[in-house]
Formats: C-alpha cells, structure tokens, sequence
C-alpha cells in the first residue's frame, strides 16, 4: 500500500514539474520579442515567431535538465559518510532510444519550422509577391499564394539600386532618376533592391527588418522584403569590409507612399552635390597628423555624388 502511495506522489510531482516548466518556458518564449528590435518589416514579425519559438524550447530543455538533476541532488543523494558502491545498473534499451529519437525529431522540428519561414519570406527572388494590406493581423503573410486577392501579384514594386562601396551606401531612384545617402522606404509596399559592391564584400543589415544579405562584387543580386512600421531606421555594414567599415552606416526612412512620393519630387529639384562622407573624413584627419602610425590603410572612395545628402 505505501509503495503505491509513493508511486501515485512521484506520478503526481512529475506531472505537476512538467507543468510548471512548460508554462514558465512558454513565458519566457513571449519575453523573447522584447528582447528585439522593433517589427518594421513583414518578414520581422516571421522571424520573432521563430525566434520565439526556438527560446521557449530551449527553455524547456533547460529547466527539464535543471530540474531533473535538482531534484535527483536533493532527494537521491546518499547518506552522509556512506561511501559504498551505487547499484550496478546496466543499460536500458528504451531509455536510449527514447532519449535518441527525441533529439532528432526536434531537429527535424526546427529544421521545418525554419525552412518554413524562409519559404514565406521569399526574401531573394521569390517566383510570388507577398502582399500586406493588412500588417496589423499578418494574415496575408501566412497566406497561400492562391488565397492573395487577384491583384495582389499585380501591385507594383518599388525598384532601388543600391550601391556598397568602402565606405559608403549609394541608393538610386530609378523612376526619379536620383541619388541619396539614406534609403527612403514607402511603407506596405514590395521593394525590391538591387544590390551591388563597388569593392569587397559588403552585407546589407538593417536590424528592425530582421533581414541581412551579404553583397559580392561583379554580382547584382536582387533583395525584397516589405517595410510595414513608418520611422526611422539603421542600415549597417555586418562584413568587415576594410579599417573604416563601422562608419559605413545609413539612416533607413520608412514613411507613407504619399510622403515618399513628395521626397521623391522634392529630390529630383536639387542638384547632386558632394555628400558628407565620415570615413574620408577620419582617413583625410589621419594622413594630415604630424605622428604617423606606419600602418597602410586603404583609402575610402570618393564621396558620392547625390541629389539628397540626408
């Protein structure tokens, strides 16, 4: 009678331990979005999704591994100067198959939970426009291409050039024919970026879009993503692209399709000018000092030539 007692109380301390490390994992796994930056692209809110999910499972492990020594510390350690062998007990075939499959089905879990998402990114040259009317409820975003609205594939897509150089962002308006040093974004709309490297391996980062892709000479590759939240935003450089490559910042301005309409206009009245560059700047305070270092340091290329400075 007491052995099944003890056996109902362990079957109920178990139970009661899973419980609880699954609703603490699934808290922690909703903290997570507050560790990021803020959902300024459809393809962020994806990202947070997965992100979120990968913490709350690792959670789980680690408190179910936590616990379970924890527990085994405290109530199946040996009396205190009893130095005798444990028990001789061999293996157990279940318990490492056990053990053994589920590691890889979560593998393969993750595995097609993130191919999933990249899928629905459709981030470099997708074969499908992915179209948010409505970014609030994200519901087009995990929409079937065949449930989109008929002229949903038919919207047009903003077109911008982008080139990397050290250590400079270069961005073309094809439609206005213009140049600028900030990239200017019409929100809830397609923009398709090509992307282009004057000199060496550049990546395009901008950490509010959850969205990174490396940029290689002698190759134009084409990037699009859906810019969803108005404000303004930070463009990096994520290669190390030579000794002035932390300079190499942009500022990313997300607004209304009216507003980037009127900069448009207001940009094609002024004439290119030299824009300001920070790492000609530190390159030309460096070569004129009186102690010189030795070390040789790759010029930065010329400043642009835009028609809006920023």
């Amino acid at each position: 009678m007491t052995m099944k007692i003890q056996k109902i109380l362990n079957i109920l301390t178990l139970l009661t331990g899973a419980i609880a490390i699954t609703v603490i994992s699934l808290w922690i796994g909703q903290q997570a979005y507050s560790w990021l930056p803020p959902q300024a692209a459809a393809e962020s809110l994806l990202i947070d999704d997965l992100i979120s999910f990968l913490v709350t499972l690792g959670s789980f492990i680690f408190l179910g591994v936590t616990s379970t020594l924890m527990y085994s510390v405290i109530f199946h350690r040996a009396v205190k100067d009893d130095f005798t062998d444990g028990p001789p007990i061999e293996g157990n075939i279940t318990l490492e198959v056990v053990w053994t499959a589920i590691p890889i089905l979560l593998v393969f879990w993750i595995a097609g939970y993130s191919y999933q998402v990249y899928e629905q990114m459709g981030i470099q040259g997708p074969s499908e426009l992915v179209h948010l009317h409505n970014p609030l409820a994200m519901q087009s975003a995990h929409a079937e291409p065949n449930d989109l609205p008929a002229n949903a594939l038919a919207e047009p897509v903003e077109k911008i050039d982008v080139l990397a150089k050290q250590w400079a962002w270069v961005f073309h308006y094809p439609e206005k024919d213009i140049t600028s040093t900030e990239l200017h974004l019409p929100s809830d709309r397609r923009i398709r970026l090509a992307l282009k490297s004057q000199d060496v391996l550049h990546g395009f980062y901008i950490p509010a879009f959850r969205l990174k892709q490396d940029i290689i000479p002698n190759h134009a590759i084409d990037f699009e993503f859906t810019p969803i939240r108005a404000g303004k935003y930070r463009l990096t450089d994520s290669q190390y692209s030579g000794t002035y490559f932390a300079t190499m910042q942009a500022n990313v301005v997300v607004e209304s399709p009216e507003n980037y309409q009127q900069w448009l206009a207001q940009a094609a009245t002024q004439k290119p000018s030299v824009a300001k560059n920070q790492a000609a700047s530190e390159y030309a305070q460096t070569s004129h000092q009186s102690v010189q270092t030795g070390w040789v340091t790759v010029p930065p290329a010329a400043p642009p030539l835009v028609n809006s400075p920023g």
